[in-house]
């Protein structure tokens, strides 16, 4: 079977109507986690903890997607 993972961060935006973060160095990576229930907890944690910041924005990302299309494109070139 394989793995499947998904991450959760988040971090303040510019603006709540676009997901554009204000300052990407200072994202909150909450965590990596086997399985989309973990992932989900943890990200509902963080999302209801800071419920009273409507500039702040978590998101739960699947890292197998990115995986797959990372090995179907290219690498960039510096």
């Amino acid at each position: 079977m394989a793995q499947h993972l998904h991450i959760v961060f988040g971090g303040e935006l510019v603006t709540p109507s676009e997901n554009v973060f204000k300052d990407p160095d200072a994202i909150h990576i909450v965590g990596i986690f086997a399985d989309r229930k973990s992932a989900y907890d943890a990200w509902k944690t963080e999302a209801q903890r800071t419920v009273d910041n409507a500039h702040m924005r978590y998101f739960l990302g699947d890292l197998q997607k990115l995986m797959d299309a990372s090995t179907s494109t290219p690498e960039a070139q510096d």
